[in-house]
């Protein structure tokens, strides 16, 4: 048996075949366009695999996740303009004869995939944040994703500000929420440099830190997950995490118990397939509750 997957992200979809094993047999590349041009590559590349019945999406958003919604399976309010109010299940299901489609965000997907086969593993309560070209977060409780009346909008969180940071912030919404001063972009624009061109030992790296480990201390207090994991590009710093570490350390102050920060704040393990292998455990799913 074959699943597909869609990783939908504001810069490239990732588009994936795997088996029951939930391995990787065929991976492909698309730019994030306009849907025409985007969506028209993605059903190509699943027209050639006829087996396929389910395909697990983890989207970019804001998306519209409740089932009894007339908008269900639509990209809705996104900056993303094209693709605003795009029907994406809707669209998968016209082109794909026989679908089903497992659909959440991207970062629930990427959340899922460490939960089922990555450092979530055996654990009840997982929370994940991607922290990129923006920040989003998802959380798992028992197996089931965290939502209310939509998906969370963790990036968007008001932080403290750094004593040190003069950065306005960068969120077109909010100015000053974590997205707006800790996702790529922020610190590009904080310092002029993109950030896989700052040094290691740069200021700015710690005024991030601050940034992402309040992030850490209010995921703590309010769900008190069992593991806390920390992905995208940004994360790629490898000097990050430990200053994420020791700054969650300080503002917690001992006022709560923790797990061994060594296993409770980290990055991926499966690295950059989180989001595809969430993806094809989703589609997995679906297809064994048909």
């Amino acid at each position: 048996m074959l699943y597909g997957a869609i990783e939908a992200g504001g810069t490239k979809f990732v588009c994936a075949v795997g088996n029951e094993n939930l391995e990787i047999i065929e991976r492909v590349f698309f730019p994030t366009e306009t849907p025409e041009k985007t969506m028209r590559s993605v059903v190509d590349f699943f027209k050639k695999f006829d087996t396929i019945t389910t395909i697990g999406v983890g989207s970019f958003g804001p998306i519209d996740v409740k089932r009894e919604s007339e908008t269900y399976g639509y990209v809705t309010s996104t900056p993303k303009l094209a693709w605003k109010n795009f029907d994406f299940v809707g669209y998968l299901k016209e082109q794909l004869a026989n679908i089903s489609v497992a659909w959440t965000t991207d970062v629930n997907a990427a959340c899922y995939g460490e939960y089922i086969a990555g450092c979530g593993k055996g654990l009840s309560s997982v929370v994940y944040y991607t922290i990129g070209t923006g920040i989003g977060g998802g959380a798992l409780l028992d197996g089931q994703f965290v939502e209310g009346f939509s998906h969370p909008e963790m990036g968007h969180a008001l932080v403290r500000r750094h004593p040190e940071d003069t950065f306005v912030g960068n969120c077109p919404y909010h100015n000053d929420c974590l997205e707006g001063l800790a996702a790529g972009p922020a610190i590009e624009n904080r310092t002029g440099v993109k950030g896989q061109n700052l040094p290691p030992d740069d200021a700015s790296w710690d005024i991030a830190a601050y940034y992402i480990a309040q992030c850490a201390y209010n995921t703590t207090l309010l769900f008190s997950p069992q593991i806390i994991i920390f992905g995208g590009g940004v994360m790629k710093q490898e000097q990050l995490r430990k200053k994420v570490q020791e700054q969650f350390a300080k503002l917690i102050n001992d006022y709560v118990k923790y797990p061994d920060l060594s296993t409770y704040i980290v990055t991926p393990q499966l690295e950059d397939n989180a989001g595809v292998i969430g993806c094809l455990a989703l589609a997995k799913d679906l297809y064994l509750q048909a």
